[in-house]
């Protein structure tokens, strides 16, 4: 309500900001006539083979990681520093190597996000009790029944932390790639209008990224309410 009181008083240039109520119109505007359609789906195809290949490959990682002490130490001081380093700065290494196209956007969602994952899965194998362990081998579990019904839920809490925020570093190294160098996608018609001084369509599409960021967000949220019920129930 302060903000839109400022823009439209002048307090706040709209060279600057423009309203929120005209970045909502804009949005619904943008996204309703077709115009980005295929930007939205070059995205967000992106972010999710990014955010599905750096779950995957972040959990084994942390998984091999926690079974070897001596990769644990190598890892660990690696893994606390790997974030003062932003990732996009590979983009045109990237490119060089893999072409114009997905494939770079692809890496480099994963660099963003499966980092996050690893910390989060060893932080939650780190956390199974080893009297939960224990009590397995004394059923003589297999190694499946023992992930499955020992590992994963006494894990779920701090793996789905991590998977929260890969799904933000993905949607971040994506978008940056796009707004840096890409030619297509959401992040070059952000970046697009931006150069153009065309503040109301920058504005919408950066709202409608946001409003999609939060509801994907929101059903992780959810789905791990509802685990966690299930888990506590049972």
């Amino acid at each position: 309500m302060l903000l839109e009181i400022c823009c439209r008083t002048g307090i706040i240039d709209p060279l600057t900001i423009i309203p929120p109520s005209e970045m909502i119109v804009s949005m619904v505007d943008h996204i309703g006539s077709g115009e980005f359609n295929e930007s939205i789906v070059n995205t967000f195809s992106t972010i999710l083979l990014a955010f599905v290949l750096a779950i995957g490959c972040g959990t084994l990682a942390g998984a091999l990681v926690h079974r070897s002490s001596r990769l644990r130490d190598v890892a660990d001081p690696l893994l606390a520093s790997y974030y003062s380093v932003p990732t996009f700065i590979f983009y045109p290494l990237l490119v060089a190597l893999l072409g114009l196209g997905k494939a770079p956007l692809v890496v480099l969602g994963v660099l963003s996000a499966a980092p996050a994952v690893m910390i989060s899965t060893l932080s939650g194998l780190d956390g199974v009790s080893p009297a939960l362990m224990k009590i397995a081998r004394v059923h003589r579990l297999s190694p499946a029944r023992t992930l499955w019904w020992i590992v994963l839920p006494a894990a779920l809490p701090r793996l789905f932390t991590g998977f929260k925020l890969a799904l933000s570093y993905a949607l971040i190294g994506v978008i940056a790639g796009e707004f840096i160098l890409s030619g297509s996608g959401l992040g070059y018609a952000i970046s697009f209008a931006y150069q153009s001084f065309d503040n109301r369509a920058m504005y919408g599409l950066m709202l409608f990224v946001l409003l999609v960021a939060v509801i994907a967000n929101g059903i992780l949220y959810v789905w791990e309410e509802r685990l966690a019920r299930r888990r506590s129930s049972g």
